[in-house]
């Protein structure tokens, strides 16, 4: 199938085509025709498969016909990146339309946002604080909503966005179409789904996993020698782009700071940080001037970088909802990517948690020549998980194949949501994504001048260090 089967307008397939869209993605596939159709939808899908365009693209061709200069499209997102990206990803495919969007969140002037509602907008990309704000101010009118979207509902609920949510759904006319998207559905969420879905058709993409496309290992340490089992591993692995992710706002700064002094063109990016030092992290690490983000959790669904090939947990994340999320900025659009997760020995009941979610052992490693300083790795598989697991098979991961990129988040509460920008339009597309040739593996870091995008993350030379994260 193609989208000129999916009963698009020429403008909107003008879009399409622009954006460099090819082949409709399984969830575009299954939802474009539901949401042309006047339907509510559930969809259940994982980052990196599309989901932006399966509401975008439909939104947009009906917008086409009645009123323009009002809002008809609310779409709500948790955090600044991802309404950012969404934001941008409707400019993109809307390019041939009169249609305009506006992106509201924190972090930036409310002035200028006022501004361009009062100009006029048929889509509204919006975090739950900041239109709450520019609701109860009254420069924002909702009545005429056809359309609304929650998208990453169950990262929403997990910021504790659930009351703002229903303040917002006051707000908005009960006779409307409305789009429930989620990565994962725990039991708050389908409860929210079934109050506010009417006769829901389902669109579930694949098991709510990581990407097929996504590779695992574990590198067992302790935690005062994880920076140094970093440094090691970095220049061992063939990368494009590496994101790291952090649990807190301090570790990330500390640690982008420790890689930049190592000589890597790195960026950090956590919520204390102005919006326009975010976006310059953001903006940077999509087109090459950083090789290496280093990020805290909040923002991980927000950012969407087609180059990321490597994702590495230098801290294990809290739950297997946010391992799911970490590992799914790499792997995107059908391309092959890896997630290493540095495992403290007080971290097996979380690992056991996550294998049981990828019905699979995740391979554990030991990195060959580093000075462990008297640890010795337990490389064996954690216990069986009790009855009722899913059938478990053995990760068929090569140990020799390492390769580390990339990404970066931030945290975002209400009035300061994290953002995402798409580089857009490739969210989830399929295309070309060809690695680099493998480079032997190096006992330490060095200089590197050109090469291609396989390389090691790149260090600086004869300059110094960029770096981004807030003072």
């Amino acid at each position: 199938m193609n989208f000129e089967h999916l009963s698009l307008e020429p403008r909107i397939l003008a879009g399409v085509q622009e954006a460099g869209y090819t082949t409709p993605t399984p969830i575009q596939e299954q939802a474009i025709p539901l949401v042309l159709q006047n339907r509510d939808v559930l969809g259940l899908a994982q980052t990196g498969t599309g989901k932006t365009a399966a509401f975008m693209l439909p939104i947009l061709n009906r917008l086409l016909t009645g009123r323009l200069g009002q809002v008809r499209a609310l779409i709500i997102a948790p955090t600044r990146e991802l309404a950012e990206q969404i934001h941008q990803t409707a400019q993109t495919l809307g390019k041939k339309t009169r249609i305009r969007s506006v992106a509201i969140y924190g972090g930036v002037s409310k002035e200028r946002q006022v501004w361009a509602l009062r100009r006029g907008a048929e889509i509204v990309v919006a975090c739950p604080g900041r239109l709450l704000d520019h609701l109860g101010d009254g420069s924002i009118d909702l009545s005429h909503v056809d359309v609304l979207v929650l998208d990453e509902a169950d990262r929403m609920m997990d910021m504790g966005f659930l009351p703002d949510i229903r303040r917002i759904l006051k707000q908005v006319p009960a006779q409307r179409q409305t789009l429930f998207f989620s990565a994962t559905m725990p039991d708050e969420i389908r409860a929210l789904a079934n109050e506010i879905l009417v006769d829901p058709a389902t669109v579930q993409v694949g098991m709510i996993a990581p990407v097929e496309t996504v590779s695992h290992a574990l590198y067992p340490i302790t935690e005062g020698l994880k920076s140094r089992l970093l440094f090691a591993l970095l220049p061992q692995i063939e990368t494009k782009r590496v994101l790291v992710f952090t649990r807190t706002k301090r570790r990330a700064r500390n640690l982008a700071r420790d890689l930049e002094a190592q000589g890597y063109n790195v960026a950090a990016l956590q919520g204390n940080m102005a919006q326009n030092r975010r976006l310059e992290a953001i903006n940077g690490f999509r087109n090459g001037t950083y090789d290496i983000l280093v990020a805290t959790d909040i923002a991980a669904r927000g950012i969407d970088v087609s180059e990321i090939s490597h994702v590495i947990n230098f801290d294990m994340p809290d739950t297997v909802d946010a391992y799911t999320h970490r590992i799914g900025r790499t792997g995107r659009a059908a391309q092959t990517g890896e997630a290493f997760t540095f495992m403290l020995p007080a971290d097996e009941a979380m690992v056991r948690d996550i294998e049981r979610l990828l019905r699979t052992r995740i391979d554990r490693r030991q990195l060959p020549g580093f000075d462990y300083a008297g640890f010795v790795p337990n490389l064996q598989p954690a216990l069986q998980p009790g009855r009722g697991s899913a059938p478990m098979r053995r990760a068929q991961v090569q140990s020799h194949h390492h390769r580390d990129h990339g990404y970066g988040q931030a945290d975002g509460g209400r009035g300061s949501h994290g953002q995402s920008q798409n580089g857009q339009g490739r969210n989830g597309q399929h295309g070309p994504g060809g690695n680099g040739a493998r480079r032997p593996a190096q006992p330490a870091p060095q200089a590197r001048t050109g090469g291609d995008a396989a390389a090691a993350p790149r260090r600086r030379s004869r300059r110094r260090p960029r770096y981004s994260p807030a003072s």
